[in-house]
């Protein structure tokens, strides 16, 4: 409490210097919630790619983007270590852009029957069921695709997604039988269906011209191989690469390292920046403490010659450093928190959340802004703290 009414005695300058906190504290919640928000999606790349090689065609990049024949299962399969491979196809939604969207795009995916069992990456269903084994025309949704196109168990919405008509353009109906929980991450943004209705929009995909010459029940876009336990997958992708003609088989440490890589860089920019207006917020605590131990010579003699020890005074001039930190921190954290809310909610018409608060981020903001506080003013309370009485009594 004595804390708090010396920090009343200035009520303006140290207004000031708490605002300081706040502006610091802001930036940093909103900056790091930006950044939790991406990590979020990387590190769910990460768990996904983690427990499979990805195998694409020879021709396409690490991450897709061409067409692979089916046949390739079956000599992935033969290889020593290989439990399950699994072809899929995987699409985007929409036949056209749509107008602006600054989301996440939504996509269509399929595969085969029993990929759930190898798989580590957990889809647990919030809604409705799971589509029934070998299912046609059943879709499950993710939690923002559902969000984004109004749906729910018993919805029906027809893929490629169209605003008008296309000519040569086919749509197919689909129920919708499930939505997804929310995973924070990019199965959000995803319908799943079969690999035979899968392979059916990816011929309305293909250019008009070669459509009708292509067969798409016999290819996929990629192809997950899952291996034995024990086995080392880095070594599996190898083995694939070298003893299967014409394929691409990404290591999934690679995958994985690329994810990290990138959320570190991320990371770094955007609480770099924030962290340098806190660092700035806790240079003005150091300058109203330094003010305060001036202003107080004489309170801080008369205390000591009256028996107060030299831990009292040091203890006074650091809590009451923590309590700006502490307020600057609550007021900064509050004001950042209703930032992201309110900027979240007007950005969810275009399926875009930037923004994710987590009690990690709630806990480095509240304890670095106590932290920076209580080192801005350890200064001036030591030399609060060392003043010798005789001297702060004379002071004028």
């Amino acid at each position: 409490m004595e804390a708090l009414r010396n920090l009343g005695r200035h009520k303006l300058r140290n207004g000031l210097t708490i605002g300081g906190i706040v502006i610091g504290v802001l930036a940093l919640v909103t900056m790091g919630a930006m950044a939790e928000k991406t990590n979020s999606l990387f590190e769910g790349g990460e768990r996904f790619f983690a427990d499979h090689v990805s195998v694409a065609d020879s021709r396409s990049s690490a991450f897709g983007g061409g067409l692979i024949e089916l046949a390739k299962v079956a000599e992935i399969e033969r290889i020593e270590g290989v439990a399950a491979a699994f072809p899929t196809v995987g699409v985007q939604a929409r036949a056209t852009s749509g107008g602006v969207n600054f989301g996440p795009p939504a996509f269509v995916t399929g595969t085969r029957d029993g990929y759930d069992r190898y798989t580590s990456f957990d889809l647990r269903i919030a809604r409705g069921r799971d589509r029934a084994p070998s299912s046609r025309g059943e879709v499950v949704v993710g939690a923002d695709f559902a969000k984004q196109y109004g749906l729910s168990p018993g919805s029906t919405i027809s893929f490629p997604i169209v605003d008008e008509p296309q000519p040569g353009l086919t749509t197919y109906p689909f129920t919708v039988v499930g939505v997804l929980e929310k995973t924070l991450t990019l199965p959000d943004n995803g319908a799943f269906v079969s690999l035979a209705d899968a392979q059916l929009l990816l011929k309305e995909r293909l250019p008009p011209a070669v459509k009708a010459q292509v067969d798409t029940s016999t290819l996929a876009t990629g192809i997950d191989v899952f291996g034995d336990p024990g086995t080392d997958l880095d070594d599996l992708a190898r083995r694939i690469a070298r003893d299967v003609p014409a394929v691409r088989a990404t290591p999934p440490s690679e995958l994985v390292a690329q994810f990290r890589a990138a959320s570190v860089i991320f990371s770094a920019i955007t609480t770099g920046s924030a962290l340098l207006a806190l660092i700035i917020g806790g240079l003005s605590v150091i300058n109203t403490m330094s003010m305060a131990v001036v202003e107080r010579f004489r309170e801080i003699g008369l205390k000591k010659a009256v028996g107060a020890r030299t831990s009292h005074i040091l203890g006074e001039f650091l809590w009451e450093s923590v309590a700006i930190g502490l307020i600057g921190g609550v007021i900064g954290l509050a004001a950042g928190w209703l930032i992201t809310i309110g900027i979240n909610a007007a950005t969810a018409e275009q399926n875009l959340e930037l923004f994710l608060v987590t009690p990690r981020l709630v806990a480095v903001a509240i304890g670095f802004s106590v932290g920076l506080g209580a080192l801005a003013g350890l200064i001036p309370a030591l030399r609060a703290a060392r003043l010798d009485p005789v001297i702060a009594l004379r002071y004028q």
